[in-house]
């Protein structure tokens, strides 16, 4: 019995006396932006100014129908915003530095809440959740946000740069446009029909995610913003395909 009451005693909660002074708290580091909500704050933000960006691509894309001299006159539109109060193509070269840091505070974000998500249940469960985030969303946003990388560097290279297209760098856009994607290079368009893909799961799962975070998504919205969200990121992958597709098939040359 006696071994009972020790064993009893030596586990029972000790309160401290009421004079002890209090355990200091560690001041927590970083603010808003080391929370988990400051970078999902971040994550919206920098997806808003990424969309932002895909719908003028896109939009600018289109004008390829129009003829050579339309899209042509876009792009030099591009290299000429701001003249004559900014140089030549500053306002362009600010645009672009601007894209570069949102996709990389983008990936940052990212990276640190999976990060902090895999610190905070180092042991996976014994059964699987039928979740979205255990489903196509988590690998989407994942294997596809690396997809997406390359398409980009490569798509730079081939139609910006002219670096990797058969109309070399000194060609006028329209002519690197229908180069590029000419049926020869059947694969050229086949790995891009893929990455477009790729932006558009991960754009409506970004989307439907921010809409969350910004505590816009309450039941009463809960079903128009889902549609919106898939709306929106559907419209950009059916315009982004549109001007490939119509190269290859001829209708566009």
């Amino acid at each position: 019995m006696t071994a009972t009451i020790e064993r009893g005693s030596a586990t029972a909660p000790v309160k401290p006396p009421a004079d002890a002074p209090a355990k200091p708290t560690r001041p927590r580091r970083g603010g808003f932006l080391s929370s988990s909500n400051g970078k999902k704050a971040v994550m919206a933000v920098t997806g808003a100014v990424m969309v932002l960006f895909l719908i003028g691509h896109m939009a600018g894309n289109l004008k390829s129908f129009f003829g050579a001299e339309s899209f042509n006159s876009y792009a030099a539109f591009l290299r000429t915003m701001g003249e004559p109060i900014l140089p030549h193509r500053v306002l362009l070269t600010v645009v672009e530095i601007g894209l570069v840091v949102a996709v990389g505070l983008h990936m940052w974000a990212a990276i640190s809440l999976a990060r902090r998500a895999r610190k905070a249940r180092p042991v996976r469960y014994a059964a699987r959740r039928k979740s979205q985030a255990g489903g196509y969303a988590v690998h989407t946003m994942r294997y596809g946000g690396v997809v997406i990388v390359l398409f980009v560097v490569y798509h730079l290279l081939d139609l910006t740069f002219g670096a990797v297209n058969p109309a070399g760098s000194g060609s006028t856009p329209y002519e690197r446009l229908v180069e590029g994607f000419a049926p020869s290079r059947w694969w050229v368009t086949l790995f891009y029909v893929l990455a477009v893909v790729m932006v558009g799961l991960h754009l409506r799962h970004g989307l439907w995610s921010a809409f969350q975070t910004l505590g816009l998504a309450s039941r009463r919205v809960y079903r128009p913003l889902r549609a919106a969200a898939t709306g929106l990121s559907a419209l950009l992958v059916v315009g982004f395909l549109a001007v490939p597709v119509a190269v290859a098939i001829g209708v566009i040359k």
